[in-house]
């Protein structure tokens, strides 16, 4: 009889004991489970911040990139495009007018023919002055091409005596500064005054494959063209260092 009170004593006193470490083990495992939907939500929370902030970053971007091009667009329009095409290359440029001694030496020779005074022509002036007038004109077309070679050499001579340092444009190197004044571009405001055609042409020639438009070349040219240091300084400032190129 003693045996079994002790029994049931011990098995009521493993049950109490078992049931307390059972609660204790419970609210444990409740409050790590709060914890863990808190971790969760804060998560969320922090990953709604994350895309906020992304969107506001993208559409920072996008508004800077707008006012940096209306910029671009108001000092191309200061600086204005027709002194940048005055100053462009034969080469890059349409087959410019006729030349100004050429035509000096066609009114010469015309000249020298000699107009008909006012008054009554005597008999057989217009028969004598017809072959005069014919040899003259023939001459003034033989003598058109050599001033015109004279001009253009003389344009030639004056064009390589004002080069710029095309090497302080981002990405124009020793090598690309030697291939473009093999192809005679040799001022800013040469590349000012590309246009799309000139551009798919020297790339094409050079293989530069996009790079013209991707490294802001005209922009630049542009901007070195009108003297103004300040503004490139500004918008390219890494041009002339070590990572020009």
């Amino acid at each position: 009889m003693g045996t079994f009170f002790y029994m049931l004593l011990a098995f009521l006193v493993g049950v109490l004991v078992g049931w307390f470490i059972w609660g204790r083990l419970r609210g444990e495992l409740d409050s790590l489970r709060g914890d863990l939907d808190r971790t969760r939500s804060e998560r969320d929370r922090l990953r709604a911040d994350t895309d906020r902030l992304t969107g506001e970053l993208d559409a920072c971007g996008r508004t800077r990139a707008d006012l940096e091009r209306r910029l671009a667009e108001a000092q191309a329009a200061k600086t204005g495009p027709a002194k940048a095409a005055a100053q462009a290359p034969a080469a890059l440029m349409s087959t410019p007018a006729p030349s100004k001694p050429a035509a000096a030496a066609s009114k010469a020779s015309a000249t020298k023919t000699g107009a008909p005074k006012a008054g009554a022509p005597k008999a057989g002036a217009s028969k004598a002055a017809t072959p005069s007038a014919a040899k003259t004109s023939t001459a003034a077309k033989k003598a058109a091409p050599a001033a015109r070679k004279a001009t253009a050499g003389k344009a030639t001579a004056v064009a390589a005596g004002k080069a710029n340092d095309l090497r302080r444009l981002i990405g124009i190197g020793p090598a690309n500064e030697k291939l473009l004044k093999g192809l005679g571009v040799t001022t800013y405001a040469q590349i000012a005054a590309w246009t799309a055609a000139d551009v798919a042409r020297i790339e094409k020639t050079l293989n530069f494959d996009g790079r013209i438009e991707r490294e802001r070349w005209i922009e630049q040219a542009k901007l070195l063209a009108a003297g103004d240091e300040t503004e490139f300084a500004r918008r390219f400032p890494t041009a002339g260092t070590a990572s020009n190129t």
